[in-house]
């Protein structure tokens, strides 16, 4: 009888392999900010489940296989610039590199960067979520980006 009560448990861990993530170095309080945040993270994005992450010290989390990672703490994108087209979803700006927003091709990998804030934030996005992913999952961390974080500059 326990372990017909255990094994969903044990199961629900036991899809894909934990994933390793990089982040850089912060300092504490960034750190911390971002801890918390990926701590609200909801535990389902765009119908994947969440999966463990090693080598982030918190401050990263994935959902699926193939991963859709989020990783706080991360650098302004280098293409950005001040007249950057930024997509919104429920309160977040997110950029997303005009190689991708001009294409057709619906299959590309997208990083999105919530670079209005900080911590930073920046999804990965295979292209096998597109295009509902998209929306889905900028919707779901735009959210909780917007309450867990800092809005220093809008991205519009």
């Amino acid at each position: 009888m326990l372990c017909a009560l255990l094994a969903p448990l044990l199961l629900a861990g036991c899809g894909a392999d934990p994933l390793a993530v990089q982040v850089p170095d912060l300092p504490d309080d960034e750190a911390a900010a971002c801890r918390d945040l990926v701590a609200a993270l909801p535990d389902e994005v765009d119908g994947q489940d969440r999966r463990e992450i090693t080598g982030a010290d918190g401050r990263a989390a994935a959902w699926g296989d193939p991963a859709i990672v989020l990783r706080c703490g991360v650098p302004q994108p280098s293409d950005f610039t001040d007249t950057a087209t930024c997509i919104e979803a429920n309160g977040t700006g997110w950029y997303v590199p005009d190689a991708v927003l001009e294409s057709d091709d619906q299959s590309l990998d997208v990083t999105m960067t919530a670079v209005g804030f900080r911590p930073r934030v920046e999804v990965f996005l295979p292209g096998d979520y597109r295009p509902d992913g998209f929306t889905n999952v900028s919707g779901a961390i735009g959210t909780v980006v917007a309450e867990q974080l800092d809005e220093v500059t809008p991205c519009r």
